[in-house]
């Protein structure tokens, strides 16, 4: 799938001084980072460390101080299609309300794309009847997202695990040159939550797209991701490719000694599946 055109040697995203929040306290303070196009970013730290802030910062979401460009531009001088053409957002915390089928709920992604506009083109077979582009678009998506044989079935109707596919093959749908996830595989068995993550690193391999995703699991991260940026107390800690992470650095982030716990708990795997049933201590 292609997205709109992208100029040669234009960040993906820039910020520069934001700073954010919901109150008078300061969620997100003075951050400053880049990504380039085709780069995959894993955001990481604790809870309420500023990783969804951050996002809904880059969606257009939350005001801020300071400065947001995507792909080249100013974020508060384009338009909400623009930037919704340029970015696209799959939260943890969507939900599903009304009773569309998994093909309607994915097709929703194309919106921006439609000439007359996401309502008049709903109610003038948006649904039912898109051009020849949107439907192959939409079919991919649901496709990808493991989700062909569920297509004629209610959102509503699906478990935790089926939705979240769902509102990710909408995100994609989309087409955007930037793709943000919140905890894209909450909700998901071991068996589609490393799916997901291999085929959005193909994704964004083979189409050059952006991606940054907020992720708790570790492991997860690294699947995922060439470059690494580790927030604490709505801060940057460390941004960088895989090099930035050490033993310290894990231990300042997550205030724990992250590299023993996974050190431990390899080792715990390794004799059970050697037969070694040695009860823990």
């Amino acid at each position: 799938m292609k997205s709109e055109e992208r100029k040669d040697g234009v960040l993906a995203l820039e910020l520069a001084g934001v700073t954010a929040g919901y109150g008078q306290e300061p969620v997100l303070k003075n951050i400053s980072l880049s990504v380039q196009e085709g780069q995959r970013l894993a955001v990481l730290g604790r809870n309420g460390s500023g990783k969804t802030t951050l996002l809904r910062v880059i969606a257009g979401l939350l005001p801020c101080s300071g400065r947001v460009r995507i792909c080249g531009a100013d974020a508060r001088e384009l338009k909400r299609e623009e930037l919704a053409r340029r970015v696209a957002m799959m939260s943890q915390f969507a939900g599903a309300s009304l009773p569309y089928t998994v093909e309607e709920t994915v097709r929703m992604g194309r919106y921006v794309h439609q000439r007359s506009g996401f309502f008049s083109g709903m109610f003038s077979g948006f649904l039912s009847g898109t051009q020849e582009k949107d439907r192959e678009v939409t079919d991919a998506c649901i496709r990808a997202a493991g989700l062909w044989e569920k297509r004629s079935s209610l959102v509503t109707e699906l478990s935790g695990g089926q939705l979240q596919r769902v509102f990710l093959a909408r995100a994609l749908a989309q087409e955007p040159l930037v793709m943000l996830l919140d905890e894209p595989t909450s909700h998901m068995d071991l068996k589609y939550q490393t799916g997901l993550v291999d085929y959005l690193k193909k994704w964004g391999e083979e189409t050059g797209h952006t991606v940054v995703g907020v992720l708790h699991d570790i492991s997860l991260a690294l699947r995922l991701a060439d470059r690494f940026c580790f927030l604490k107390d709505g801060q940057v800690l460390a941004c960088g490719d895989a090099s930035v992470i050490t033993p310290e650095l894990l231990e300042e982030t997550y205030e724990m000694d992250v590299a023993a716990w996974m050190k431990e708990s390899a080792g715990r795997m390794e004799e059970i599946l050697n037969g070694k049933h040695l009860p823990q201590s």
